[in-house]
């Protein structure tokens, strides 16, 4: 398979909330917006993309239509606790795992967006020795 593009849709009830939180918070700019389905791109070097969808939106098979379960989405940044400072410190988010390293090389915080979707806030970190070795 060749792909053209890849991006997760969030199925949601909270589209317009959820757009807000994306574009307020986390670096992306609305390209098309709907009641039922916003489109969503980074606004930095590299063109990441998103999309929200209404869970009960008719293009999804009806025994679909339910909001998302079970997400994390990771965000890898140049400096994690800059982040933690804007994003618990300064706008008060919802920190759902406090700001730790972690032996396997990430240095991380995880918060929630309007839908539960756990956002994984990371920057790369040098590994123990012993996780060193499950690198390929």
């Amino acid at each position: 398979m060749k792909l053209n593009s890849f991006y997760p849709v969030i199925m949601s009830e909270k589209v317009a909330e959820s757009a807000l939180f994306y574009t307020q918070y986390m670096g992306f700019e609305m390209v098309y917006e709907a009641e039922w389905y916003v489109s969503l791109k980074s606004s930095g070097d590299i063109p990441f993309e998103l999309a929200l969808l209404d869970a009960t939106h008719p293009t999804i098979p009806q025994a679909y239509q339910r909001k998302v379960q079970g997400m994390i989405l990771n965000f890898e940044v140049d400096d994690v606790d800059q982040e933690y400072q804007r994003l618990i410190m300064d706008h008060k988010l919802p920190l759902c795992q406090d700001i730790r390293d972690e032996d396997f090389g990430q240095r991380h915080f995880i918060i929630s967006d309007p839908n539960g979707v756990l956002i994984d806030v990371i920057k790369v970190i040098q590994p123990s020795e012993e996780e060193s070795s499950h690198y390929i």
